[in-house]
């Protein structure tokens, strides 16, 4: 909800040259809480560690009103990083417990729909919430979803198995080198760590952009291309249940960087929001598919951690990508299109990364030989008599 109107709040407070730390910071609090999530989510359990992330949220929430310093602004950066250091981990852990392997694809894609639900009406909401009203009313807005998430999340069964639990203790808050990474996933961590390095920059320049292009309202293309990435994901989850999880990642991943080179061709709002659309697609396909590919290589016992390393590669790819975009286009205008340029040269290794001998340490099912284009299409389209 807040994102599309951080660059311009801490450019009020005198911080431009700062914009991409106020992605950077948030994404750095929340890869050094990783190994801690992935941890706790392996021993306390699933749920202690959602309502913990969320509970974080609230509380920032509330205290962005009262951050009157750049300074202020990025430590409650810093802190609120932690709420997605933890809520993720736990989620999408829970998700894997109940879902049987052969429909982890589509699990994780629908789980990316509910997302992509709230990440579509919250930039636009937020904006509205801050024009109409304040910033004080957006974030206080904020505050109450995530609380609300904490009530629903109150009504939820534990899913880490009853001998795997154990009490919380701050012993377990002790991390050995062993247990910051886990190798049985590195291969889908290195592509997701290249491929989002385009979502730091969107996220960090995209606001600057659509002024510069004179959008209404800058959630405008976050709204666009959180609808895109819906339609994907209702149907690639499923087809890389079918295919396999690599052939997926390799179409979209192709799109994901024809969708950086069209922003970063873009000169009016039509071809903007063009290429919202193309980005937006590419990515849901690209997340759900991923997240089941680091299930699927993970061991039962140690998915928290697994889970954990995967995000923290987001982390680290869409910090770096926040850096990179604030160094090169968040004070000069005419450099916006040359960052975008590198990113899309970025999300391109990613690309190339698939290509790579990736081998599973626990085996999964080889993907059938078909034609992912077609199969994608009868997902998302119904068949010709259908349609009349």
């Amino acid at each position: 909800m807040m994102v599309p109107e951080l660059p311009a709040m801490i450019t009020r407070l005198g911080g431009a040259e700062y914009k991409g730390l106020t992605i950077a910071l948030f994404t750095l609090t929340a890869g050094i809480s990783r190994p801690f999530s992935g941890k706790l989510t392996d021993t306390v359990g699933r749920v202690p560690v959602m309502v913990f992330g969320s509970l974080v949220c609230v509380v920032c929430s509330l205290l962005y009103p009262v951050a009157g310093t750049v300074a202020a602004l990025l430590a409650l950066r810093l802190l609120h990083g932690f709420s997605t250091g933890f809520k993720p981990t736990g989620t999408t852990a829970f998700l894997a417990d109940l879902i049987p392997a052969d429909r982890r694809g589509e699990a994780v894609g629908v789980l990316g729909i509910a997302g992509s639900l709230g990440m579509a009406a919250g930039p636009a909401a937020g904006a509205w919430l801050a024009q109409q009203f304040s910033l004080t009313a957006m974030f206080f807005a904020s505050s109450a979803a995530a609380l609300l998430s904490v009530l629903v999340m109150g009504q939820m069964r534990e899913t880490l198995p009853t001998e795997q639990r154990q009490p919380f203790r701050l012993g377990l808050l002790r991390i050995g080198p062993d247990e910051i990474i886990e190798p049985a996933v590195f291969g889908p961590a290195l592509v997701m760590l290249l491929t989002v390095v385009s979502y730091g920059m969107v996220v960090t320049l995209i606001p600057d952009l659509s002024d510069q292009l004179r959008l209404p309202n800058r959630g405008t293309f976050f709204t666009v291309m959180t609808v895109a990435s819906l339609a994907a994901r209702f149907g690639a989850g499923r087809v890389s249940d079918r295919l396999g999880r690599v052939r997926v990642l390799k179409y979209s991943l192709a799109l994901l960087t024809a969708g950086m080179a069209l922003i970063a061709l873009a000169h009016t709002p039509a071809a903007l929001l063009t290429a919202a659309v193309v980005f937006g697609f590419a990515s849901g396909m690209n997340s759900p598919t991923i997240y089941a590919w680091t299930i699927d290589w993970a061991y039962d016992e140690r998915r928290g951690r697994a889970l954990a390393t995967a995000y923290l590669a987001l982390e680290i790819g869409i910090g770096a990508g926040a850096l990179v975009a604030g160094a090169l286009g968040g004070t000069d205008p005419t450099r916006v299109s040359l960052a975008f340029w590198v990113g899309t040269a970025i999300t391109a290794l990613g690309w190339a990364a698939l290509f790579l001998p990736w081998r599973p340490h626990a085996g999964t099912a080889a993907a059938p030989p078909a034609d992912i284009a077609a199969e994608l299409v009868d997902e998302l389209l119904p068949p010709p008599s259908a349609r009349g």
